[in-house]
């Protein structure tokens, strides 16, 4: 067991990037930075470790086939200590979001028990659990509106939408890529039970409705905004249409569909800091 491990399973970059998507959020709702901001960002870091660590906890056995260099299967985190560090991690964060809006804790208190029903239960329900994950990571930006009340989490809609679908087309890829790994820890994925090439369509659905979805910010930031989207857009399609051709999890991963679909969600979300910002 070592610190290093205990600092991984969270995994830092992803909790951080999540707490700022929140602020990024606020400020997409009321157009500026303040109030118990850094509160949130905390809350957020909090709880989406919190999920890491318990879904690494209920993934072990499929992790020693898919990702052995985690910090659980690799031995540096224990199980009962994963277990602890979760339920710290699910209480601070919860406590913390009192300290927000009520409306903030509540969606807290249902996303603390939601990433706990998704790790032990739901991730194994063929696509209930790519809708759960990816409703998650969008509702980071209602987190962040609800800030402001009801009109902020109006404001945060449209943003939470093309995340939303745009995340499950790549859950549903990655389900593609990992299948050898989840059938050998038992786990029921969609690709599974209908095959990689019409899980491909499927997630290139959802892809493409992200990429329609990702026009309606127009109305609030105009036409740059469309020149700032566009990148994001191109890479997500360029994903999605390498889900399309790919046959089998081997050319599925040599396409690098998920990365591709990974780089047009992180380039999207430079394009809302960057609209939120400036225009």
């Amino acid at each position: 067991m070592s610190l290093a491990g205990y600092l991984k399973v969270i995994r830092p970059v992803n909790a951080m990037v999540s707490g700022l998507t929140a602020a990024l959020a606020v400020l997409i709702a009321t157009e500026r930075l303040d109030g118990p901001v850094p509160l949130l960002i905390a809350v957020v870091i909090l709880i989406t470790g919190a999920g890491n660590v318990i879904n690494d906890y209920f993934d072990y056995r499929i992790d020693q086939v898919n990702r052995p260099d985690r910090p659980i299967p690799a031995g540096t985190v224990s199980l009962s200590g994963a277990r602890r560090y979760a339920l710290l991690l699910f209480v601070a964060g919860v406590l913390l979001s009192f300290g927000t809006t009520l409306l903030c804790a509540l969606l807290a208190v249902l996303n603390a028990l939601l990433l706990i029903m998704y790790a032990a239960r739901l991730k194994a329900v063929p696509l209930i659990g790519n809708l759960t994950v990816s409703y998650l990571a969008a509702s980071i930006f209602i987190f962040g509106g609800a800030l402001s009340g009801i009109p902020g989490v109006m404001m945060t809609l449209p943003i939470a939408a093309i995340t939303f679908l745009g995340m499950v087309a790549r859950e549903l890829l990655k389900d593609g890529e990992d299948i050898e790994g989840d059938r050998a820890g038992g786990a029921r994925t969609l690709p599974m039970l209908i095959g990689i090439q019409k899980n491909g369509r499927i997630a290139c659905l959802f892809a493409l409705a992200g990429i329609g979805t990702s026009f309606l910010p127009y109305l609030t930031w105009g036409r740059e905004y469309l020149a700032l989207i566009g990148l994001p857009d191109l890479l997500i399609l360029a994903g999605a249409l390498q889900g399309l051709r790919a046959v089998d999890s081997t050319t599925l991963r040599s396409g690098r569909a998920t990365l591709l679909l990974k780089g047009g969600m992180f380039t999207a979300l430079a394009a809302f800091t960057i609209s939120a910002l400036l225009l």
